[in-house]
């Protein structure tokens, strides 16, 4: 079997979460949709269609996968799979059907090329040949959701959590008499490879907890269901609540309410994260605080790329892009959007709910943001520290998305400068 997941234009509404990554790759549940796939389709051959300026540093980092490969996708049958789609059950290869298409709310989800429309296909965007070639052939009912935008990937977090527990069959009650189980203990796993200190509570009562191995958990944290814990990750006496996603080697403490931390995440002190997905490489200092409600319980709007989109949710956090870092005691209010690379310093005020891309706020107001090489040599440090590199492909594109933010920049600067009153 061989699949591609690729890329449509909706692509661009997950900025910043998606400036560095494949819309495929961003987490919701206990993982990713390729991972899903692959835990699916182990055999599998897979390959990816994606923005062209992604393509090296993604290859790179899964060199199994053929990306962006038109001979690879013309040498047989491919089932086209959209990388927004979130399907809500184990599929198998008896839902795809060749010379049929799985549509979801008039988009197609999936679609089973043959041998000679791959080979068209790989002449043209398979995206709009998903389109075309949809059109033309019977449809078959598709479940599950479109992801639209990055607080989609918090709301469904939940539900998610909950179907990929029982998609893996697997539970393991925990054999340490100090671990307290609330809740039905079949609705734990732990790893054997997880260290659980003594005085650590775990409620299922509203869904299942996963503790992946390597994991630490340190004594007096309190993790509620729907929950995942990922390898390698430490969790420093916190709060837990459900609907959490706490991925590979975190550093997690204080409380944290129905959030997704995608991975190599430092919330090491007390503060409150809520409703948000972080990136890779941030740092959240001491103190650091999300809003995620306002106060007269309205629907909350989020900037995106600068403009404002509604949400249609009451309950929004903050959505921080790779390697954005907070000072100590920052306040984020509801329905913030923090680029790649920005800087929040404290100020004693709530920050601007809008933070490009390789910006700098303090006190406030816009700052001196450091040069991009002095950027690009913490990231260098920062990924060290946790046995990481950045490559010379991650550095390139580093530097290519500091030019295609600049517009996203001067924009925002100078919505600032219009706001201030003139002396």
């Amino acid at each position: 079997m061989r699949v591609l997941l690729f890329e449509d234009q909706g692509a661009e509404k997950f900025s910043p979460l998606a400036l560095t990554r494949p819309v495929f790759e961003l987490v919701c549940g206990r993982e990713s949709l390729r991972r899903r796939l692959q835990r699916w389709f182990p055999d599998a051959e897979l390959g990816a269609w994606i923005r062209p300026w992604l393509a090296d540093v993604y290859a790179e980092d899964q060199p199994s996968i053929h990306v962006n490969e038109p001979n690879w996708l013309a040498q047989g049958p491919v089932l086209l799979v959209n990388g927004r789609w979130l399907p809500d059950r184990r599929l198998t290869p008896l839902d795809f059907v060749t010379h049929q298409a799985g549509l979801l709310e008039g988009n197609p989800a999936w679609i089973l090329l043959t041998a000679e429309e791959a080979a068209s296909v790989a002449a043209v965007d398979p995206a709009i040949a998903a389109w075309q070639l949809a059109a033309t052939r019977p449809i078959l009912p598709t479940t599950g959701s479109w992801l639209e935008y990055p607080w989609d990937l918090v709301s469904s977090n939940a539900r998610q959590l909950i179907r990929d527990f029982e998609d893996e069959g697997v539970s393991q009650k925990p054999e340490l008499e100090h671990v307290q189980v609330l809740g039905d203990p079949s609705d734990v796993y732990i790893s054997a490879q997880a260290l659980i200190d003594p005085y650590v509570v775990i409620d299922t009562r509203t869904g299942p907890v996963s503790i992946d191995r390597d994991a630490k958990i340190q004594s007096f944290t309190r993790i509620e269901g729907p929950c995942h814990i990922g390898r390698g990750t430490q969790i420093f006496r916190a709060l837990i609540r459900g609907g959490t996603t706490i991925g590979e080697h975190c550093r997690v403490g204080g409380e944290v309410e129905e959030s997704v931390l995608h991975g190599f995440v430092n919330k090491y002190h007390e503060g409150f994260l809520g409703h948000s997905y972080v990136c890779p490489w941030v740092n959240l200092g001491a103190m650091s605080c999300t809003s995620d409600l306002k106060n007269d319980y309205s629907s909350v709007k989020v900037p995106l790329q600068g403009a404002l989109v509604e949400t249609g949710l009451q309950k929004v956090g903050t959505f921080f892009g790779d390697h954005s870092k907070a000072a100590l005691d920052s306040m984020f209010n509801t329905g913030s959007s923090i680029g790649v690379m920005a800087m929040a310093l404290t100020g004693g005020r709530l920050l601007p709910r809008h933070i490009p891309s390789f910006s700098t706020v303090m006190y406030g107001e816009p700052g001196p943001h450091a040069t991009l090489d002095a950027s690009i040599e913490t990231a260098r440090l920062v990924m060290a520290r946790r046995g990481q590199t950045l490559t010379d492909k991650g550095e390139r594109l580093l530097r290519l998305l500091y030019l295609r933010t600049e517009h996203e920049r001067q924009t925002a600067l100078r919505r600032f400068s219009e706001r201030t009153p003139k002396p």
